[in-house]
């Protein structure tokens, strides 16, 4: 309902401001009274954002759904969610097309470990009413309504295989690697429209927006043969890093690790299958680890050169034969303490995880962990996540001592760990 003040009348300027004056006092009465009888709503009230909670998103992988926790705390279960709702409809799709199955049972024999891969990496919607997931063995990025537990959108990858994905600052787009395909996609967040894409190399693996308008890709090669001596090194494919513009996604830089470690005493020795990444809080720097090697790397980004060189501990329990690591990684796994003073290490293959300081490089306690996958960084940013994939639980990490918080069940090998929005009391789908 709207009412307008009375139009002024003719005469001097005084009058047409008294009389304005006048009209807006009405109109101020009016609107009152309307408002104390329930039938105008303020604007602000009438379209408030729906009031949200901060949680946690652990995707298993092998099972196809994600378990909700709390973001700080004692990291207790919130929820669940399906993120394969439509399963049965995408298997009939894919074994009757002999090529998709093909790829199919190949990602299970590989990268899968004898499971089927279904929740890699999972984004809540800025609004909380969906969860965005790559889903690898289908080769595609869905939207889950969080009140129904439907499907709201589906977008087919390049190739056969979705894998690591970022969110836009804004929350916005999500990035998304097809990981068959060498291919970047940039989806719409809320409709799953591409608004871009950009190509990569061999294998695309992790993505990373920064705040200078950048989306940063890592193309790890071909993980899934046993060419892993270092002198058969070349035949992992083309791996690089690829720096494409946010908003045109031109590629405005490629960064081929391999001369940046031939360069750096010791490098040429180890691979350039870049994993995942942090960078420090100002983008200055960033820490990578590479396949087979038990420990990481610091990269200058204005410098363009390696700068330093960490090496952690060796479980002793843990074989040296590079053909038994889990997809050529031994350590897969880092995130950054939010003031810039602390990393957090997965080490898979050797079984713990460690807080590193940034400064002296100097690991703390190992923390027992059963194949420890991924690290995030917890809500009050005063703990690491890490998702224990071997025992289907997730862990909170001090980075002040370095020692265990929590161990939180979760369900069929967890990887991937974010923070995610949803709405107040939300405990699952109600549909």
């Amino acid at each position: 309902m709207h009412t307008a003040p009375p139009p002024a009348p003719p005469g001097s300027r005084r009058h047409a401001g008294s009389s304005s004056r006048r009209g807006r006092r009405l109109w101020s009465m009016t609107a009152a009274a309307l408002m104390a009888a329930g039938a105008l709503v303020p604007a602000s009230t009438a379209h408030a954002a729906p009031s949200l909670q901060e949680v946690m998103l652990v995707g298993n992988n092998w099972e196809g759904a994600a378990d909700v926790i709390k973001s700080t705390g004692d990291f207790s279960k919130v929820g669940r969610i399906n993120l394969v709702p439509d399963k049965s409809e995408r298997l009939r799709e894919i074994y009757t097309d002999p090529i998709r199955l093909i790829f199919f049972l190949g990602i299970r024999e590989t990268a899968g470990e004898g499971h089927d891969q279904f929740v890699d990496d999972m984004y809540t919607t800025p609004d909380g009413s969906a969860i965005v997931v790559s889903r690898p063995s289908f080769g595609d990025v869905a939207s889950i309504d969080t009140t129904t537990g439907a499907v709201k959108w589906r977008f087919r990858v390049s190739g056969y295989r979705a894998d690591h994905m970022a969110v836009s600052p804004d929350g916005s787009r999500v990035a998304v690697s097809a990981s068959t395909g060498n291919t970047v996609h940039v989806l719409d967040i809320n409709t799953g429209r591409q608004t871009g894409s950009f190509a990569t190399g061999d294998k695309p693996h992790e993505n990373v927006f920064t705040r200078d308008g950048k989306i940063w890709n890592m193309s790890i090669g071909e993980v899934n043969n046993d060419f892993d001596a270092p002198w058969q090194d070349f035949l992992k494919g083309d791996r690089k890093i690829t720096v494409a513009d946010a908003q045109t996604f031109k590629v405005v830089k490629t960064i081929d690790m391999r001369e940046r470690l031939n360069a750096f005493p010791g490098g040429k020795d180890f691979s350039d299958s870049i994993r995942p990444v942090a960078f420090t809080p100002d983008e200055s720097k960033m820490y990578f680890q590479v396949s087979f090697f038990n420990g990481f790397f610091e990269y200058d980004v204005a410098a363009d050169k390696i700068t330093r060189m960490k090496t952690l501990p060796k479980n002793p329990g843990t074989s040296d034969d590079r053909t038994t690591f889990v997809n050529d990684s031994r350590h897969h796994g880092m995130s950054m303490k939010p003031d810039g003073t602390k990393l957090c290490i997965a080490g898979t293959m050797d079984n713990y995880a460690t807080v590193v300081d940034r400064a002296t490089l100097q690991e703390g306690p190992l923390v027992s962990a059963s194949k420890p996958y991924w690290a995030t960084v917890s809500g009050d940013g005063e703990a690491c996540i890490i998702s224990e994939s071997g025992a289907d639980q997730v862990t909170a990490i001090s980075f002040a001592t370095g020692r265990r918080i929590a161990s939180v069940p979760v369900g069929d090998h967890p990887q991937r760990v974010r923070l995610a929005h949803l709405p107040t009391g939300w405990t699952g789908p109600t549909g």
